[in-house]
């Protein structure tokens, strides 16, 4: 795997057979599997495929969509992808007129009487079949073709303004429409990739929806910004605006769900649609007011879109891993791995892998795992010991088996005496200073100099009358790392300078 390829959080990813009928379940991909089964027997249509009048009012008919003010376009999208995917199979006219010469004379009768052929005609395509009788891979195969069609539709300028925008020579001037297909496509990806983020850090966005103004704003406010200006929020608004219409796009193929931004938000000037300015200034501060940010629409992803959008990463090369990739892995890739994690899936990951293992089992591979002297040892022996308290009792005799291991002993009896274990011997003192060393040296290469590690680090502080005058002798490589940064840490002017001098002991031990 190259060095600098991208790597994403793990996601939870529902199975196939469930993914397959969310597929199923999309209203765009039903509806277009409805008319598939419509054109089975055969029904001519224009070149390309296109319906007749008459035939999109019977298309809307059978959709149920005569109710719908945009039945008819409803219909249309479903018809498109239909054939689009190979659910609907279009043979033109002059494609089967070589295999029927033996009725020319039976055609020419046939113009005599003034009827023509049609241009072409639908049938029922192979794919159809897969609907039924295939895999649960073959369905979302059909359904990842489908909605990267509809993808490129949403990144698509309006057909009408292309219309318009149509240069003397019969180009289309992409200039003109201040349009960049390149730029349009990165966007919407970036859009989806922040959303996949956001569901891969935050179980709660697994469930909930991210509005829309905060979502943009991900994407256009530079992150070193602490105030917006009236530039950036007029970008704000105008991208809000395009993408609400891209997400109504998207929203049928079952990728997200979508509540749309509030049409009375939403005005025309000099012939640019955006948001009001009055509001598109406040949706900054929508968050921390009363108002009800959700008039400025709300999106999730749903699971089948998260589906959607790795496999999309994957293609690109991105690293988009799943929770349960590490469950046939060695101890030694979990510890070096879950750090990374956050915390639900780091939890949800360690759960399987120690349901692939027998408890003691389990926990002698993890401590043997956890030995070491470099510089990512301390977390890994953190993350030893978070992952051995989802371990049972069972596990009682691989800890033991430690206790007088210098690297390992102080975690041993840790999780002893939290499972209610007898005879747990006490620990020396060196080696609850040791420990104490280890695990500081763990949360400062994950946690940095947060307000958590502080309170840590004061308590420990004041919870031990002359700490420094013993720690600086700790026989552990990250000692004078440590008490430098509780130097840095601790509020205390003379307990930091405590800490620096007992920093600069360690070295001049060492």
């Amino acid at each position: 795997m190259p060095e600098d390829r991208p790597t994403m959080p793990p996601v939870r990813l529902r199975s196939e057979a469930e993914l397959a009928r969310d597929a199923l379940a999309a209203p765009l991909l039903a509806r277009a599997v409805r008319l598939a089964r419509w054109a089975e027997p055969g029904k001519p249509v224009a070149s390309g495929g296109v319906l007749s009048a008459d035939d999109l009012r019977a298309a809307v008919e059978l959709l149920d969509l005569a109710a719908d003010e945009d039945g008819a376009e409803h219909a249309a999208q479903a018809w498109q992808l239909a054939v689009d995917t190979g659910l609907v199979a279009i043979q033109e006219a002059q494609e089967s007129a070589a295999d029927d010469s033996s009725q020319d004379s039976a055609d020419d009768d046939t113009a005599a009487d003034g009827e023509r052929e049609p241009a072409a005609t639908a049938t029922s395509g192979e794919e159809l079949q897969l609907i039924t009788g295939g895999s649960p891979q073959d369905v979302l195969d059909i359904w990842l073709d489908g909605f990267e069609t509809v993808l490129a539709d949403a990144a698509a300028p309006d057909l009408g303004d292309l219309v318009d925008q149509i240069s003397e020579g019969g180009e289309i001037d992409l200039d003109s429409i201040d349009w960049n297909p390149e730029e349009e496509a990165e966007f919407l990806d970036g859009i989806l990739g922040n959303l996949y983020l956001l569901t891969a850090m935050d179980e709660e966005a697994a469930v909930g929806s991210v509005p829309l103004p905060a979502l943009v704003a991900s994407m256009v406010v530079p992150d070193d910004m602490d105030e917006p200006t009236d530039d950036i929020l007029e970008e704000v608004s105008e991208a809000m605006v395009r993408l609400d219409d891209q997400f109504r796009l998207l929203a049928p193929t079952g990728l997200i769900d979508y509540q749309p931004v509030d049409e009375a938000l939403i005005e025309e000037v000099d012939g640019e649609v955006r948001l009001h300015e009055s509001e598109a200034a406040r949706e900054q501060a929508a968050q921390d007011e009363e108002e009800d940010v959700s008039r400025y629409g709300m999106v999730r992803l749903t699971p089948l879109g998260v589906y959607a959008v790795r496999s999309r990463m994957l293609d690109a090369g991105v690293d988009a891993p799943v929770v349960g990739d590490l469950a046939d892995k060695g101890a030694d890739v979990l510890l070096d791995t879950l750090p990374g994690h956050p915390e639900s899936a780091a939890h949800a990951e360690a759960e399987l892998w120690l349901g692939r293992r027998t408890p003691d089992g389990a926990a002698r591979e993890l401590l043997a795992a956890a030995r070491g002297d470099d510089e990512g040892a301390p977390l890994r022996r953190l993350t030893c010991q978070q992952t051995l308290s989802l371990v049972g009792g069972a596990a009682e005799p691989a800890l033991r088996e430690v206790l007088e291991d210098r690297h390992l002993g102080g975690l041993a009896r840790v999780w002893l005496a939290e499972h209610g274990a007898r005879d747990v011997p006490e620990p020396s003192e060196s080696m609850v200073f040791w420990l104490t060393v280890d695990t500081l040296a763990a949360q400062l290469a994950t946690e940095d100099d947060s307000e958590e590690l502080r309170d840590l680090v004061r308590g420990l502080v004041d919870q031990s009358g002359g700490f420094f005058e013993s720690a600086w002798k700790v026989d552990h490589p990250a000692t004078a790392d440590v008490l430098e940064a509780m130097g840095r840490l601790h509020p205390d002017k003379k307990a930091a300078k405590e800490a620096r001098k007992a920093a600069f002991k360690a070295r001049s031990r060492a």
